[in-house]
């Protein structure tokens, strides 16, 4: 809104720009017969004993107010699942806090720990949000570009060379959206001790740490001295399929999770009831379905890699999430450029890699969290693209 000269919008917020990956969608919902391997978003339905789960909450009459840090009982069990899979010890009653997703974790994380000035290391390519957070938090985004030449992954002397007096914390995110890069315990031993050496803070974004296929996940938190300096930041939308249940968590040291419910408070109240109990039922039940679905995904990423890489799109083999990250350097075109025509032409969305930070132009995005039947026709259609170019 504006009256003459004078905006009633904040600067700070003027000056953000809008999601690359929302543009692409738009223009992908105006079209006929498009096959989207934009969308981040597993194709798999929530899984019925999780569905019947909140059905039974609801029939029960659980539709009040939770506690501010979500329900005390499905606290306990996310400290039991981080225990069990990455022997990590937290309080449920004062290290973890249920949020709405786990972007409102970021951004609630971002908002307990940042004085205005204050920098924050963010490893490129990167998840869209990430930057805009630190800046919405009043700190300043501090960017490290993670290469194709070490597998996209984050060298812990790329992050020494960023520090400053004024550096606060490190955002790292393994496996890595949009790369797909997982990061090895000898890697994050390396960035521990930088985290050490500096007295740092870490978020460590672990959405997709039960989407890995080739190694054992390591959750930073679990590398020595770090659990008392890291932000542990997970949810329930990528591995359970539960993306539009809005439901994720944060687990850390006890003073920065009171400051972070603190802010909960105020802005959010509480998650919402009725996926906290479906929540509640994923973790007790619910991991013979990611197991179904991790094997899916594994057979989908070899797939799609093996057909970009006899496309003669240059593709490295993802360790997790469910994304690929192939360059299109060779064909000449900016992403956008190459985005836009595939999707014109062929009528399949990809997003451009620039959109995750300027280390990623000259790359694209793809999901492979879609059906065979769909990735072999997107493939079969790209392939025609690229025998033009």
């Amino acid at each position: 809104m504006r009256t003459q000269d004078k905006t009633f919008v904040a600067d700070h917020v003027n000056e953000l720009k809008p999601s690359g990956i929302r543009r692409f969608f738009d223009l992908a919902a105006k079209m006929e017969n498009v096959i989207s391997l934009g969308v981040g978003e597993p194709d798999f339905v929530t899984p019925w004993n999780v569905i019947e789960a909140s059905y039974h909450s609801l029939e029960q009459g659980y539709t009040s107010y939770t506690a501010n840090a979500g329900l005390l009982e499905l606290r306990q069990e996310i400290s039991k699942f981080l225990h069990k899979n990455y022997q990590l010890e937290y309080n449920p009653e004062s290290q973890v806090l249920v949020t709405v997703g786990a972007s409102q974790a970021i951004d609630v994380t971002l908002r307990a720990i940042i004085n205005p000035g204050d920098e924050v290391i963010v490893v490129e390519p990167s998840f869209v949000a990430y930057v805009p957070a630190v800046r919405l938090a009043g700190g300043k985004p501090v960017t490290v570009e993670a290469t194709q030449e070490n597998q996209f992954k984050v060298q812990a002397n790329q992050i020494e060379a960023s520090i400053t007096p004024k550096t606060k914390a490190i955002m790292i995110c393994s496996p890595n959206n949009p790369t797909g890069a997982v990061l090895s315990k000898e890697e994050l031993d390396a960035i521990a001790g930088v985290v050490k050496k500096y007295d740092l803070l870490v978020l460590s974004d672990e959405i997709y740490a039960d989407l890995t296929y080739d190694e054992e996940f390591t959750s930073f938190a679990s590398i020595d001295g770090m659990a008392e300096r890291t932000i542990l930041i997970s949810g329930f939308s990528k591995a359970f399929a539960m993306t539009g249940w809005r439901l994720g968590y944060a687990a850390g040291p006890k003073e920065i999770l009171q400051a972070m419910t603190k802010i909960h408070q105020y802005t959010i109240m509480c998650a919402p009831t009725m996926a906290q109990h479906g929540a509640l039922e994923a973790l007790r039940n619910g991991m013979d379905n990611v197991k179904e679905m991790r094997v899916s995904y594994r057979q989908r990423r070899n797939f799609v890699v093996k057909a970009l890489q006899d496309m003669g799109l240059d593709c490295h083999l993802p360790g997790g999430a469910f994304y690929v990250f192939p360059s299109i350097e060779n064909t000449g075109l900016t992403s956008a450029e190459f985005a836009e025509e595939l999707l014109q032409e062929q009528q399949v969305a990809v997003v451009p890699g620039d959109v995750f930070g300027n280390s990623g132009s000259g790359y694209i995005r793809c999901s492979y969290a879609s059906s065979m039947k769909q990735l072999d026709q997107a493939m079969k259609r790209m392939n025609q693209f690229m025998r033009t170019k």
